[in-house]
């Protein structure tokens, strides 16, 4: 592997500006990191609703009050003055402005959200106005810094691009393409999009083999510039070092359980997680555990939400729609199993999550869970609610396969971790220079 230069490196805020986060919003801290660990300086860009004109001692200010209070700005009533603003400054890309960092503003509730960085950036509701230019125009914004990055990497596909950098765009899947019943996306806007983002892109990013196979089988010429860097994981050093004790105290006190008497599952309640399934076939199982679902409902499915009501009125099912990393890790640690037979996952981050705690994982044979859970999970047919169901079974009696799994689980995991992740970025980098050069 070519040692790559030091240099900057942009990544963006896109979802890293929501409050509950998201698995785009882990995978960008996560890259900050590892970024971080490659010795190179990190650029990073926002786009919250802060205005251009704001003046510089407040900029600092604004910024952190919106990430604490970020909501869409409100729609402005058609062909009025603001209306008519907002449409002539979709045609143009507002400049990205450094928020000067200094001690006046107290950010340590920020620390679990915000990633490595060394400047910090905002470009006024830069993410909407360019989804607003791109659905009108079909054209990317173009976004100019005076002293631009070396390498913009973008987690999303957003029809933005930085000039003068190498712009690098993270494809996780092709989920609205490839299972377009499960998402709501507008379905051509987003492949014209994807489509954009291909042509434009000086390097693209995936995090799976199952995903380069689907994103080459919509858009094959895309082939030489497309590397897949898998993902890693990382969390808090107090987190991790954490008692089981104290995790099982936590527990107790915040949600009535013990240690090993429930089942997990953590991610967005939406279809593509088979969520209708898992808890069908949980409560057809012989478990006397709880089945702990920590997520937001994503899309109000009538069949998810039937089995999920049905399981909440007897007691069997828990569901919480948020936690905090601190919390939701505690419960982790101490679950029997994560459930996890999901339909279709670019990558299938909980599982991996689980298996650096030595958690044993139930996953399907879909998309990359194969890959990221190997032999290392125990595998179903995601669309048999019988085989879901004979799967729970198992992991609910043999003590022996969940501590085989644990085990087996912890040397899996090592495959991702931070050393590899940063070697994969190091040649997906290098190659980017390359290509832009």
């Amino acid at each position: 592997m070519s040692e790559l230069p030091k240099c900057r490196i942009g990544i963006d805020g896109f979802n890293l500006s929501l409050g509950k986060g998201t698995g785009v919003a882990t995978y960008a801290r996560t890259l900050s990191h590892a970024v971080k660990e490659l010795g190179h300086q990190i650029d990073l860009i926002y786009g919250l609703d802060v205005p251009t004109r704001s003046k510089t001692e407040l900029r600092e200010v604004r910024f952190f009050d919106r990430l604490d209070h970020f909501d869409p700005p409100k729609r402005p009533a058609p062909f009025s003055k603001r209306w008519i603003r907002d449409r002539k400054a979709d045609f143009r890309a507002p400049p990205a402005l450094e928020i000067t960092r200094t001690d006046r503003v107290d950010i340590r509730p920020f620390e679990g959200r915000l990633p490595a960085f060394d400047h910090l950036y905002n470009a006024e509701n830069l993410f909407s106005r360019a989804a607003r230019h791109f659905r009108r125009t079909g054209r990317m914004t173009i976004l100019r810094m005076d002293r631009p990055p070396a390498i913009m990497h973008w987690t999303y596909p957003l029809p933005i691009r930085l000039e003068g950098a190498a712009n690098i765009y993270t494809l996780h899947d092709l989920v609205p393409l490839r299972l377009p019943y499960t998402t709501l996306d507008d379905k051509p806007y987003y492949h014209r999009l994807i489509t954009a983002v291909c042509a434009e892109a000086t390097a693209l990013c995936t995090v799976s083999e199952a995903s380069r196979k689907d994103i080459l089988s919509f858009f094959p010429t895309v082939s030489p510039k497309l590397h897949n860097t898998y993902q890693s994981f990382r969390t808090d050093a107090t987190i991790r070092e954490r008692s089981l004790e104290h995790c099982a105290a936590e527990i107790s006190a915040e949600f009535g359980l013990t240690p090993h008497s429930y089942f997990m599952f953590f991610g967005s309640l939406e279809p593509k997680k088979n969520i209708g399934r898992l808890i069908e076939g949980f409560l057809t199982s012989s478990s006397n555990r709880k089945l702990v679902l920590v997520g937001a409902m994503a899309w109000r499915a009538e069949r998810e939400l039937r089995y999920l009501e049905r399981g909440i009125e007897t007691g069997r099912i828990i569901h919480i729609d948020y936690l905090p990393e601190r919390s939701l890790f505690s419960l982790l640690r101490l679950t029997r199993a994560v459930l996890f037979p999901s339909l279709c996952e670019g990558f299938g981050l909980p599982v991996l999550e689980a298996m650096n705690f030595g958690v044993p994982a139930l996953i399907s044979q879909e998309g990359a869970l194969p890959e990221v859970g190997g032999n290392a999970a125990l595998q179903t047919n995601a669309y048999d609610v019988d085989a879901i169901t004979s799967a729970i079974d198992r992991l609910d009696r043999d003590d022996t396969l969940c501590r085989q799994l644990g085990e087996s689980g912890l040397r899996q995991a090592i495959r991702f971790d931070m050393t590899n992740y940063c070697a994969r970025l190091n040649t997906l980098y290098s190659a980017a220079l390359h290509e832009k050069a």
